[in-house]
């Protein structure tokens, strides 16, 4: 006889969650839990924490994430990765013991990321190869090996003049709206024909100015080969913080691979003022312009980590293209003199210049590459060589020739030559040449085929020249890796000076 009654389902009742509980494994788990005390401007100081290391990631309890900025005695600050939420005054935050880590893998090619590897472009989930913490050590000197595998800009006055190599830092400095962005983006958009990964990385940008970087790379370029890490100016201060070195740990994958990797930092000027402000909230002493002490060492332990490794470690490289903006054009102030005397060189460009519509706008007299010749191909060094002085000697004559006529025909004949350089360096965007072009506009130059060309024929001279090359010379066209490790010899630079005369015979007969 079975009963149905109250007594005989509590009875199942409890049969069932005895059964649950011998399937269930019993485990003693010991973890620390902190309060918050006070959250404001995106920091959290928290106690109740007293085993927290530097740099260390919290998590909170509705989810959201932080890191400790700086340890107190009675508290820790900790800067928040997400917008506040639910946090309050009482709130729980529980220490994870570990780092902040970024994905990192062949699959963020062509996506657009924030700092923490989250998609920003679709919903399309990200399956990473791996883990890497965004703070990592920078190669050791054993660890590194010369710089002396050029990197192609596509940009004459660049690659001619201030050469840039694989492993080299070389920061681009000037005031805003003098094209610093065009210059580094034109530079990712001509490594679609190279095998170089770029990661592009926006620091408190515009979120207009960042989509037009991503779809000129789009339009232009080969995004499958590039990553954007974005944290753009309505991000928190933490994502802000953190981008540049999350943009390092995601190139530095392809770097430890063997591969060459290009990272582009938009900028450092304000990423310097996001670790001010972060200094300020936190209390921390303040120094020269209210920036904390350790600013420089901020982003000298940051572009240090850009080498070219040795054979032993794979031979691969990290090349860096920070962006800072000066006021007025004043490089003395204090974020720009430590970039500079830390990078291997800087490109500075000149607000006078943009304005005369003369872009891109290298001021040549500021503006060097450390490496130097060691990273630029052979042949182009050889045509190359006097191009500097000349322009330099021009830009000081026509200074001059301002306050009077012009009475010497040698100097009247250095005016001409130096316009036609000016001419010949003038570049439009998203309009890059190959080596072999640069060589061919620089080897005619050297042979005056153009001291008596018409200037405004000299841009559309260079636009054609390209397809005029390939259809004249054919098989005959040398490999970039000749022109990069051998002189140029005499054959080819006739041949080219020949093509170059045949195209402006072309052009004359044309415009006749």
């Amino acid at each position: 006889m079975t009963s149905n009654g109250p007594d005989a389902t509590a009875d199942a009742w409890l049969a069932r969650s005895q059964a649950a509980l011998e399937r269930t494994p019993f485990r003693v788990e010991v973890g620390e839990i902190g309060r918050v005390n006070q959250i404001a401007d995106g920091i959290a100081r928290v106690s109740g924490l007293p085993h927290v290391k530097l740099n260390e990631l919290l998590r909170f309890a509705d989810g959201s994430v932080g890191f400790a900025l700086s340890l107190d005695a009675a508290y820790i600050s900790v800067v928040l990765l997400d917008d506040t939420g639910d946090i309050a005054a009482g709130s729980e935050v529980h220490a994870t013991g570990e780092v902040l880590q970024v994905p990192v893998g062949e699959a963020l090619l062509g996506r657009v990321v924030d700092p923490l590897g989250r998609p920003l472009d679709r919903d399309e989930p990200i399956e990473p190869d791996g883990m890497l913490p965004i703070e990592r050590l920078a190669p050791a000197i054993i660890e590194r090996a010369l710089v002396n595998e050029p990197l192609d800009t596509g940009i004459l006055v660049i690659d001619s003049l201030f050469p840039i190599g694989r492993g080299q830092r070389e920061l681009i400095i000037g005031d805003r709206a003098t094209g610093k962005t065009s210059l580094a983006v034109d530079t990712i958009i001509n490594q679609k024909h190279s095998d170089v990964i770029c990661v592009y990385v926006a620091v408190g940008q515009r979120a207009r100015a960042v989509q037009q970087v991503i779809e000129s790379v789009q339009r232009h370029g080969d995004p499958s080969h590039c990553i954007f890490v974005v944290a753009a100016a309505s991000a928190t201060a933490g994502l802000q913080w953190t981008a540049p070195f999350a943009g390092f740990s995601v190139a530095e994958y392809f770097r430890d691979r063997g591969q060459h990797a290009l990272v582009v930092i938009d900028d450092l000027s304000q990423h310097a003022a996001t670790h001010r402000e972060l200094a300020l909230l936190t209390h921390e002493p303040p120094g020269r312009e209210a920036y904390p002490g350790d600013i420089f060492y901020l982003h000298a332990r940051l572009l240090e980590r850009a080498a070219k490794l040795s054979t032993e470690r794979g031979s691969g490289s990290l090349t860096a293209l920070p962006i800072a903006q000066t006021d007025a054009g004043n490089l003395s102030a204090y974020i720009p003199t430590n970039l500079i005397s830390i990078t291997d060189g800087q490109i500075v460009l000149d607000a006078h210049l943009a304005a005369a519509n003369q872009r891109p706008s290298v001021d040549v007299g500021l503006s060097v590459s450390r490496v130097g010749g060691k990273a630029q191909p052979r042949a182009l060094r050889d045509v190359s060589g006097r191009l500097r002085l000349e322009y330099s000697q021009f830009q000081e004559l026509e200074m001059f020739t301002r306050f009077g006529g012009l009475s010497d025909d040698h100097v009247k004949q250095q005016i001409l030559r130096g316009r036609v350089i000016r001419t010949l360096l003038t570049q439009p965007r998203f309009d890059a040449l190959r080596r072999i072009d640069q060589i061919a506009l620089l080897v005619a130059l050297a042979e005056s085929r153009f001291d008596t060309y018409p200037l405004p024929r000299i841009a559309r001279l260079r636009a054609r020249l390209p397809t005029w090359l390939d259809a004249r010379l054919g098989n005959d066209m040398p490999e970039a890796s000749r022109l990069a490790n051998e002189p140029l010899d005499d054959s080819l630079r006739r041949r080219l000076v020949d093509e170059v005369q045949a195209l402006v015979d072309d052009m004359a007969s044309q415009a006749t």
